[in-house]
């Protein structure tokens, strides 16, 4: 593509070298950023000579109202060289994100109960709280450090245990992950562009679907940006304290959801090691000072974690020998990689096929490629047209540096998705999701800048219709959703693609051909995943694995919310479901169960918000489809109590409140899901034998006995998963207590539901 650099209109940022943005001369930093059709931004970012504030205003000034009224009339007015229409639009684009993402938050009751119940447990337990326990009583923690849970946690110490305190935190975080690729796509090229990305991010279906859940995504994809957000301001003028910043915001995501937060390290320490503009000894320096600030941050809870003792701590959820440095490395580190994840429900020997078709398309298959590729395909295209654009330039061009540092975090954690053999959900795409917005952005208005190009206008034409033909392919796998939609995308991104051609043709673009083209292009590329969003919002969505869009769409491979091959039914509480084959990986068989096994009552939240077992919720019900579930009397939720809370009944709810002050638990289940239904249903700490999957050697037998003779239990609640199916000791445990229950201490049948009182032998 043959391009004349120095007619771009996005200038260099603050600080970085006179006549380093694309080839542009030293003094032509302050060029208008309005193309000929008022689609772009008014005057460019940033002033003349080096080290201006961005806007180009002045940096003094005194406003007649004092301080406070010239910080609101920035809030509302923006940079002083920003067009008027500039601020009012990112504001506009933050609230409509924000009551998209609220809007009916309470649909989903309490999201996923394994962490809810998590957020509980820290909201009346400092303790808790900082370990992240499953329960007041610090007997287990849940699978994952606990930086997720805090914030979630100190909102339900503040306004009390309910939906909504639960998930706004997660809802602000959405917002805030908006205004972030925001800021960080404005600052190097033009106001619209930011636009675009943080309106891409904010419809993408998976981010409507993560940013109103409670499960660690949400602060994690929040973290990453912020990471690479830092990183491209560190690029600007070698700033070793933004690339201290970057590793601060690594070291937490790190205590948010471990390996996973260093995917994209490889692409950022080596775009600064090459790009930074300083010298090659500093650039190391300088890395190493961010690799400190990553331990740092991330280290100190660890250390703690190690060096407390384990007898006066909770057993390390999701490890088989209580130690969380096991835990990142096994379970949740390379078991995700090869498979061989001792204690897992799908764990012990690899083979992707239980997760899904592993491979270079798993991130465009029936199961993932409604949630996150819709814009996949633009966003590769536009990161290599960005690279042909900046390929001329020097080598500390931060325009570049943007495209390799977006680009490069995009494919490495595409790469490993695509390949991991070990679990792997739906939902874990939301990390892609800051990168595409970002690519579809900066992309998008590099091409419109160089519009003129035949070239330029070729690729961008390209892109559209690529971008139309993959959402018509999308819309096509749920036929019956809006039929009229996939035609309509398909005509008018073909429609768009020819206009941008055309007027790249005529050698100039056209005064109406090609904002009507642009804009008929944006409209088309996003109809697809903003209506997949609003029917995200539109619905309540409950248990361990949820996706986003109609229900149509969550066929393929992985594992969906009614188990292994299954789709999650929703149906109200205590009716019979016919359950069917599942169509993924396991293939499960046709069942009847009735949802949540116990005696279809459901567990109420405070503030009289839907249970768990509520109509409006997607929740897993069995291995092989919907209504394959426990059973009457079985553990409740997904795969007996795996992948969602159980459903609590009012006369069961009563038992185990009754005198619960008297004990350390009111009740011992097997599994957390199981012991989360019941503990968030009474209010009262319930001891989650074995873990997540039940498969946790916590307590032993002999610990579970000495409990029981202290007194600190009252009660066990029969069913529940257990044992998984990765091997481990956890499962032999959680039998042998179970057993030993059984054959000592009297059953007792509240509602329904089988309960043991474990101060009443035989």
């Amino acid at each position: 593509m043959t391009t004349t650099h120095d007619s771009h209109a996005y200038p260099p940022p603050p600080g970085n070298p006179p006549g380093n943005a694309l080839g542009n001369p030293p003094g032509n930093a302050s060029g208008n950023a309005s193309g000929p059709d008022g689609l772009v931004a008014g005057p460019a970012q940033g002033g003349p000579g080096r080290g201006g504030p961005p806007g180009g205003g002045p940096r003094g000034g005194h406003a007649a109202g004092g301080r406070g009224a010239r910080t609101a009339a920035r809030l509302w007015r923006g940079r002083a060289g920003d067009a008027p229409w500039v601020r009012p639009a990112f504001l506009g684009l933050l609230l409509i994100t924000a009551v998209l993402y609220s809007y009916d938050l309470t649909a989903s009751g309490y999201a996923n109960s394994f962490y809810s119940a998590a957020v509980q447990a820290g909201s009346e337990s400092w303790k808790a709280f900082f370990f992240g326990s499953s329960d007041a009583a610090n007997s287990i923690t849940v699978d994952k450090p606990p930086a997720a849970l805090w914030p979630m946690a100190l909102s339900v110490r503040l306004f009390g245990l309910g939906s909504w305190q639960i998930l706004l935190p997660e809802v602000l975080m959405g917002v805030g992950t908006v205004a972030v690729v925001y800021a960080a796509v404005r600052r190097r090229f033009t106001p619209a562009a930011g636009l675009i990305a943080g309106a891409v991010l904010a419809v993408t279906p998976v981010a409507a679907l993560m940013f109103r859940f409670n499960n660690p995504d949400a602060l994690l994809a929040l973290l990453m940006t912020v990471a690479v957000y830092c990183v491209l301001r560190a690029l600007e003028g070698a700033r070793t304290r933004w690339l201290v910043w970057a590793g601060a915001a690594i070291g937490f995501a790190f205590l948010t959801k471990t390996l996973q937060a260093f995917l994209i390290l490889p692409p950022l320490a080596l775009v600064y090691a090459v790009c930074a503009p300083t010298t090659l000894r500093r650039r190391l320096g300088q890395l190493a000072l961010g690799g400190l600030a990553i331990v740092g941050a991330g280290g100190w809870w660890v250390a703690i974690v190690e060096l407390w003792p384990a007898s006066s701590r909770p057993y390390i959820g999701g490890s088989q020998n209580n130690s969380f440095l096991e835990l990142t490395f096994g379970y949740n580190g390379l078991g995700r990689i090869n498979g061989d994840e001792v204690g897992s429900v799908g764990g012990g020997g690899g083979g992707g096929g239980r997760w899904g078709s592993s491979g270079i398309g798993r991130m465009f298959d029936a199961s993932i490629g409604g949630q996150i590729s819709w814009l996949l395909p633009a966003a590769l295209l536009l990161l290599l047209a960005g690279l042909v654009v900046t390929w001329r330039a020097g080598r500390t061009d931060t325009a570049r540096s943007a495209f390799l540092v977006w680009g490069g975090s995009l494919l490495m954690t595409a790469a490993i998705f695509s390949f991991m053999a070990g679990i792997f959900h739906e939902y874990y795409t939301v990390a892609l999701a800051p990168s595409i917005a970002a690519l579809v952005g900066m992309g998008v208005t590099v091409l419109w800048e160089e519009r003129h190009a035949f070239a330029a206008s070729a690729a961008l034409a390209v892109t559209v219709a690529v971008t139309a033909v993959w959402s018509f392919t999308l819309l096509g796998r749920t036929p019956d959703y809006l039929p009229w939609l996939r035609w309509a995308v398909l005509i008018g991104g073909l429609a768009a693609a020819a206009g941008l051609l055309l007027a790249g043709r005529a050698g100039r673009p056209g005064p109406r051909l090609s904002p009507g083209a642009a804009a008929l292009a944006l409209v088309a590329a996003l109809a697809g995943p903003v209506a997949y969003s609003l029917t995200t919002v539109n619905e309540g969505h409950a248990g361990s694995i949820v996706t986003a869009g109609p229900a149509a769409a969550r066929g393929g491979g992985g594992v969906h919310a009614g188990g292994p091959g299954g789709d999650g039914g929703r149906m109200p509480p205590g009716q019979q479901g016919q359950g069917q084959q599942g169509q993924g990986p396991g293939q499960g068989q046709q069942g009847q169960g009735r949802q949540g096994g116990l005696g279809g009552g459901t567990a109420q939240p405070p503030n009289g918000l839907p249970g768990q077992g509520g109509p409006a919720q997607r929740q897993g019900m069995g291995p092989g489809g919907a209504g394959g579930g426990a059973g009457e009397g079985g553990g409740g939720g997904g795969m007996g109590g795996l992948l969602n809370g159980a459903t609590v009944n009012s006369e069961a709810e009563a038992k185990l409140r009754q005198n619960a002050g008297d004990y350390t638990w009111a009740a011992a289940a097997i599994g957390s899901q199981n012991a989360a239904g019941y503990q968030l249903a009474t209010g009262e700490p319930v001891m989650a034998i074995g873990g997540f999957n039940g498969s946790d050697p916590s307590p032993t037998l002999a610990q579970f006995k000495e409990y029981v003779a202290e007194g600190k239990i009252h009660y066990f609640v029969a069913g529940g998963q257990g044992g998984g199916q990765g091997g481990g000791p956890g499962g032999d445990t959680s039998s042998a207590i179970t057993s030993w229950i059984e054959s000592t201490f009297t059953e007792v049948t509240v509602g329904g539901t089988t309960l043991y009182d474990l101060t009443a032998e035989k």
